[in-house]
């Protein structure tokens, strides 16, 4: 069994947390255009909910990937897309290569007060020119005595205007695209990082997203991640747990948006009769409810298998292609049944079909999904077998 009494006591936490400290201000947030990273990510390092997963002695808890993802899918309660994104950022994507391969002086001085919720953490691997392509990224980090100096740019960095360190993926060799790149973990206080600019987003907006400049900006080549040339693979291992979280973290989203649907629609009428009466309505939120729980089903299975140490490369890719569909389809239906007024900014059901519209391009889009599930199916024309 996946869950246990210990996760149900930290879920309650966690629930009573978010109906307490979040969601009475997300829709302040939302008109605000960001939320308060440093205030909120304190209040949750103090209650231990930023390491979970993380190692002791660097003030986690020593729990399994299992406790992670509980959280994940918690978040989800969370009645926006943008804050539980900001903080999987923190959590499971800038994080855990950092706590996996980085040597204790770097995790000392990155990620344990990331875990403790004095710095907040942002994750730079994309740039205008290489979003879901990793190994085509042009930011340098050139080797100069025993330091790297960083030129290049980042683009749709989350937390990006508020965070204290990126953990930043750059080119540090010229050898082939999958064995030059280094993890670097760089202070955004460094001479020479510039927060260009705040991008303006369709959808979660209470999450402050950055394009971000590197000139010639020098740090201390201790900061690097692990071996240098390692930092693609590292990535990539990250990916996993990125791209589970992005799935989980859909699950009680889903679930509260056909709850509220299914409120709005028992409540209106039309010809004579509540909308939900229609067979079209009850039907298709009948399918949708089981498609979330099959979402689940694949997310626990994957979860089982990182716990147990395998490989969860294929679930994990899967999960995340269908959570981004899934998205798109249920938000889509659900609007239709809120008729004008699923066309207004001030029903959840329009929040949710913009800020759900990301699953689907953000950690690696669908189409990229399905490269690597054709790779590993040996069907990708070019790959092993198909050529």
């Amino acid at each position: 069994m996946l869950f246990t009494a210990d996760h149900d006591d930290i879920r309650r936490s966690l629930q009573k947390f978010i109906a307490n400290e979040i969601n009475p201000h997300v829709d302040e947030w939302e008109k605000a255009d960001i939320f308060p990273a440093h205030e909120l990510f304190k209040k949750m390092g103090s209650l231990g909910f930023l390491g979970l997963n993380k190692p002791v002695e660097f003030g986690g808890s020593g729990l399994d990937y299992s406790y992670a993802l509980m959280m994940a899918e918690e978040l989800g309660a969370i009645t926006c897309g943008g804050v539980p994104m900001a903080i999987g950022v923190q959590t499971d994507m800038a994080t855990p290569a950092l706590a996996r391969f980085g040597s204790d002086e770097v995790r000392r001085e990155f990620l344990a007060p990331s875990i403790a919720g004095d710095y907040v953490a942002c994750i730079g691997v994309s740039e205008p020119g290489a979003g879901s392509d990793v190994a085509s990224i042009k930011t340098q980090a050139r080797s100069d005595g025993d330091d790297y100096v960083i030129n290049g740019g980042k683009m749709w960095i989350t937390n990006g205007t508020q965070a204290d360190w990126i953990c930043l993926l750059a080119n540090t060799g010229d050898g082939p695209v999958h064995r030059n790149k280094s993890l670097i973990c760089v202070p955004m206080k460094s001479k020479g990082v510039t927060v260009a600019r705040k991008l303006d987003k369709m959808g979660m907006r209470s999450s402050d997203t950055a394009q971000i400049f590197f000139d010639n900006v020098r740090v201390p080549k201790r900061n690097r991640i692990g071996e240098e040339g390692k930092g693609f693979t590292y990535q990539m291992i990250q990916f996993q747990e990125e791209r589970l979280w992005g799935a989980a973290a859909c699950l009680k989203a889903h679930e509260y948006i056909i709850d509220q649907t299914i409120e709005y629609t028992r409540n209106r009428k039309a010809f004579g009769k509540s909308i939900l009466d229609n067979q079209v309505v009850h039907f298709k939120l009948a399918e949708m409810q089981t498609e979330v729980e099959l979402l689940r089903a694949l997310i626990y299975r994957a979860a089982e298998q990182l716990v147990a140490g395998e490989d969860v490369t294929r679930l994990a890719t899967m999960a995340k292609l269908k959570a981004g569909r899934l998205g798109r389809e249920l938000t889509d239906a659900c609007l239709q049944y809120w008729g004008g007024m699923g066309f207004t900014n001030e029903t959840p059901v329009s929040r949710a079909y913009r800020d759900s519209r990301l699953t689907s391009i953000g950690g690696g889009a669908d189409e990229v999904m399905l490269m690597v599930l054709c790779k590993m199916m040996d069907t990708l024309p070019g790959s092993k077998g198909n050529a």
